[in-house]
């Protein structure tokens, strides 16, 4: 029998139907998408913080609220993927899912609701995945080699090289993930509303010995672009722009340097929760991790000397490609 609505797009120049969906520390985030030849059109995109890795640093397990709130959010995905007729479903999960001892709960779950086998990728493939996304959805003009993509995440941050090949294709050369991210550091440290200076420098030796690790594995201050990608970086470059909104398609290539970032940094370490929660490009999901987010974005671009431009495309898009090659 003939598929009606795959014939339609067939028709109409789309390869393929994907969805591909990325569970990490603090959010797990939907995205379907047709794709013909190298060009991706961005059919839908969700987006659900559900704190899967609250608590994993200090128990080393996924407590049952975190997982509840996760195979809330796979069931509403679900819905979309069949409503919306997909071909093809790609399943990741990052950095708390490579910590937790119970990581079978997780990918049980998912594979019931969703029928796809979970995959648990390594931090380089993570590094790998966000580099593609990220690079490819911006202009080219935005993108001078060598550059590097640093995906804060919840548990972690990657850092990942590329430069263009002999072919002139923009390729990763080398990749370093670390275990900072936005979530890890406020469950480590960051306890005081706000929080006081003794918590701040904990922080920012967690970070700087990361930083240190890194620099041994990857060159990446050397890059001439620093490319920021996930939400402590879209917010911290929207609040540095004075967006009265969060606009994804705004904050797509928009940049901030390293004073603006020092001064978004400073003024949020002022802030309590509330104050937080009405900056109007906030996230309320983020409200609580934003600080710690913003420390590592800090002391990052202290490192590198130069601006970040954030890119709204990520590990999520290089998902999404990866699925075109299967």
């Amino acid at each position: 029998m003939v598929d009606h609505n795959r014939l339609l797009r067939h028709l109409g120049g789309v390869d393929v139907r994907v969805a591909a969906i990325d569970c990490g520390t603090n959010s797990i985030r939907l995205l379907v998408a047709d794709i013909h030849g190298s060009v991706l059109t961005e059919v839908k995109r969700r987006m659900t913080i559900v704190r899967l890795g609250e608590g994993v640093d200090r128990t080393g397990v996924f407590s049952e609220a975190a997982l509840t709130r996760t195979f809330t959010a796979c069931d509403d995905y679900a819905r979309v993927i069949d409503a919306l007729d997909v071909d093809r479903v790609r399943f990741v999960a990052t950095s708390a899912s490579r910590d937790a001892a119970n990581r079978d709960d997780l990918m049980s779950g998912i594979r019931t609701r969703l029928g796809v086998d979970p995959e648990v990728i390594t931090g380089g493939e993570e590094a790998l995945l966000s580099f593609r996304g990220a690079v490819e959805g911006l202009p080219p003009d935005l993108v001078s080699p060598p550059a590097v993509v640093v995906d804060i995440g919840g548990g972690s941050t990657e850092f990942v090289l590329g430069d263009r090949s002999s072919g002139g294709e923009l390729q990763m050369q080398s990749a370093v993930s670390v275990d900072i991210g936005c979530v890890r550091m406020t469950e480590r440290h960051l306890h005081g509303d706000p929080p006081d200076a003794e918590q701040i420098a904990l922080v920012e030796a967690d970070v700087a010995a990361a930083l240190d690790r890194s620099d041994l594995a990857v060159p990446w201050r050397d890059a001439d672009t620093l490319i920021g990608v996930a939400g402590t970086v879209t917010t911290i470059v929207a609040l540095a722009r004075g967006l009265s909104t969060y606009d994804p398609a705004l904050i797509h290539g928009m940049s901030a340097d390293l004073d603006e970032v020092e001064a978004i940094t400073e003024r949020l370490l002022t802030m309590d929760r509330h104050a937080r929660a009405a900056l109007p490009v906030m996230h309320p999901g983020r409200v609580d991790v934003i600080i710690g987010g913003a420390l590592v974005l800090r002391a990052i671009l202290r490192r590198a000397g130069r601006a970040v431009t954030a890119s709204e495309t990520d590990i999520l898009d290089g998902v999404a490609r990866s699925l075109a090659e299967r």
